[in-house]
């Protein structure tokens, strides 16, 4: 009994973080364009701060800079160095195309979010480990359950994809299509236009 209770306190909390959280909240972890950037980023901020002093600009441009540096430490630290550190020692590596491409990716990929379905999966996923840890009947049947649940939400995404599908490939039954969808309910209809976006 101590075990089931355990099982419904982790998911339930696991549950709330979720809903509470959202995934506007989640992000992938830094990937290696990212921390390639952040590190050209601090190279870039170092050689300002150089050149600022270099060419003896105000002292308020040139603490602006040594302020930027030292904050670009910070963001380098939170990300880690990357694996391959790109070309960055002189101002024209810095520079470089390459290095502006690489700028360009980094943005793409930290503007994305996790999927929620997803996420969803992984946690039915731990659902069924927990479950079959614990056991015994009751453990059985959360694993059955949750196989189920994660059935349905597979079998959804792929229906939703198939149609989405459909009508890209036959718009002439675009109209039509929409028509016949008129009776959803709105908790389908929900779950329908998550899955499009």
């Amino acid at each position: 009994m101590k075990k089931e209770k355990y099982i419904l306190v982790v998911s339930g909390l696991m549950g709330l973080l979720f809903m509470n959280t959202g995934c506007d909240t989640l992000r992938f972890a830094p990937s290696e364009v990212q921390k390639q950037n952040a590190y050209v980023h601090h190279r870039t901020v170092q050689a300002a701060a150089v050149q600022a002093k270099q060419e003896e600009t105000t002292e308020t441009l040139q603490g602006l800079t040594e302020q930027a540096t030292q904050q670009s430490e910070v963001i380098l630290a939170y990300y880690g160095l990357p694996v391959e550190i790109p070309p960055s020692d002189t101002v024209p590596e810095i520079l470089s195309e390459g290095n502006r491409t690489l700028t360009r990716t980094a943005r793409v990929e930290a503007i994305q979010r996790p999927d929620p379905w997803d996420i969803a999966d992984h946690l039915l996923e731990l659902g069924i480990g927990i479950g079959g840890v614990v056991g015994g009947a009751f453990g059985v049947r959360v694993v059955r359950n949750l196989q189920l649940a994660k059935e349905k939400s597979t079998a959804l995404r792929e229906i939703v994809k198939g149609n989405e599908l459909f009508k890209q490939d036959n718009p002439e039954y675009t109209a039509a299509f929409k028509q016949s969808q008129q009776g959803q309910s709105l908790p389908t209809k929900t779950l329908v236009t998550a899955l499009k976006e």
